[in-house]
């Protein structure tokens, strides 16, 4: 087994001989294999990735610190495994099943126990929640492939375009440069649109004297990249450069409270009084920020009141916002890396408020 199956071992459940686990990002996490369908059945001692013949060939030659197998029929290569390891109780990820799923493997898996046990999930949690050097260089070369792609994308933003169709260039460039998919449906919204947080791209045509929010990210060999930044469009009202300050000051607060040890929900406390004690903390309803990696969304959440310690290794994001309904909103983000002494910013564009177009 490689070292992250050995500590995941490690940490099974008292009582469980196994787990099983079926979700794509994890079983990628602790073999660098991935595919639609499979399972990893992880015992104390030993660690089977378990594919159909259409992954068979990738999998032999990819999959790391698991012995591959190749089932025609899942129910019995499982049924194999319980007897020749003499599994009495399996845990199974909780996260990777369905209900209709997991009453499936009770059968599967007989005569063994199967408990389904928050236990698995925390423990991978655990695990994935400090990113290795390889993992942080894909993030960062996502993050790259994101910045050049908003760049050569910017220039094409005027008033009478359509949203969806800077959405649509922007898309088709990350995947030019090499990403393999967008981190998600890219935000790209202006005008009024962009007092709701996660807007959708339309037809609505982008006018002179709107703000433009792009929250973008790029998918680069499993791993994303997540980044927001706001521009205006012609001439910037007052009322558009006060808002702006005040998120930009509040998203460098919380990033200047950011380091190991600092508990999550102190970055997030550290934006949000900015924002509350300017006058808006009515006006930003989201969390401070999240985890980033193979997931878009994973541990830790920087939300209030959140009392986990950052974690040196650990990638989140610092997006605070203010939203004013009918009017515009405002949202700057970045992706760190947390260090002992603080963070390592992985997004290199500027956040000084800019006109375009």
């Amino acid at each position: 087994m490689n070292a992250s199956l050995e500590l995941l071992a490690s940490m099974l459940p008292e009582g469980a001989d196994a787990a099983l686990i079926a979700s794509q990002t994890n079983r990628r996490y602790f073999t660098g294999f991935s595919s639609d369908l499979g399972y990893l059945l992880l015992t104390r001692k030993k660690s089977y990735l378990l594919v159909d013949s259409r992954y068979s060939e990738a999998a032999q030659a990819e999959a790391r610190g698991v012995q591959v197998i190749t089932f025609k029929k899942l129910s019995e290569s499982l049924h194999a495994l319980v007897e020749k390891h003499s599994l009495g109780c399996i845990a199974l990820e909780g996260s990777g099943f369905n209900l209709n799923e997991a009453r499936s493997m009770e059968t599967m898996l007989s005569p063994a126990e199967l408990i389904e046990t928050a236990a698995v999930d925390e423990a991978i949690g655990k695990l994935r929640i400090v990113k290795t050097s390889y993992e942080v260089e894909k993030i960062m070369k996502a993050q790259r492939i994101t910045e050049q792609a908003l760049t050569e994308t910017l220039p094409l933003v005027k008033p009478g375009v359509m949203e969806r169709d800077i959405a649509l260039e922007l898309e088709y460039r990350i995947k030019k440069l090499g990403a393999q998919d967008v981190s998600f449906d890219l935000i790209v919204i202006s005008g009024r649109k962009t007092s709701m947080p996660h807007g959708v791209p339309s037809e609505n045509l982008i006018r002179s004297g709107d703000f433009i929010t792009f929250d973008i990210g790029a998918l680069y060999e499993g791993y994303h990249s997540d980044m927001t930044r706001t521009y205006a469009v012609g001439e910037i009202s007052d009322k558009q450069r006060r808002i702006y300050s005040v998120v930009k000051d509040a998203q460098r607060l919380g990033l200047e409270a950011v380091r190991s040890g600092v508990a999550a929900g102190d970055v997030d406390k550290a934006a949000r009084e900015y924002i509350t004690h300017a006058g808006f903390g009515e006006y930003f309803g989201h969390s401070t920020g999240h985890g980033v990696g193979l997931d878009i969304h994973e541990l830790p959440s920087v939300s209030s009141g959140n009392d986990s310690v950052l974690q040196s290794g650990s990638v989140i994001t610092v997006e605070p916002g203010i939203y004013l309904p009918g009017e515009f909103g405002v949202r700057i983000e970045d992706t760190v890396v947390v260090t002992p002494e603080g963070h390592i910013n992985l997004c290199a564009l500027p956040k000084d408020l800019i006109s375009i177009g």
